[in-house]
């Protein structure tokens, strides 16, 4: 699988680029269908403090898999949105096991 890491108004640290990786990559775990990331981390010019958006888009085979969270930090924006993709990733495996 490959992974495209884009940050938007802002410079994102190596630990930050690593964190993300890993969570994406933990996701080929529950399915192994998956061709690329796309993964877009995001400053909102709001001035609350959840302002940091983390956009998840997988290509899998047929399939397109999408999340996005906005939190108060971008570990915590990537974190929901895996969580999110997991849970869209286990359901469309149930789904095709039919």
């Amino acid at each position: 699988m490959t992974i495209k890491i884009q940050s938007v108004h802002f410079d994102a640290d190596k630990k930050l680029l690593g964190f993300v990786n890993q969570k994406v990559e933990k996701l080929n775990t529950f399915y192994d269908g998956i061709i690329n990331s796309e993964i877009i981390l995001r400053l909102d010019k709001s001035n609350n403090a959840s302002n940091k958006i983390a956009e998840i888009k997988m290509h899998g085979k047929g399939h397109e898999f999408f999340a996005k969270k906005q939190c108060a930090s971008f570990e915590e924006a990537t974190d929901q949105a895996c969580e999110a993709l997991r849970s869209q990733v286990t359901k469309h495996k149930e789904k095709t096991k039919l």
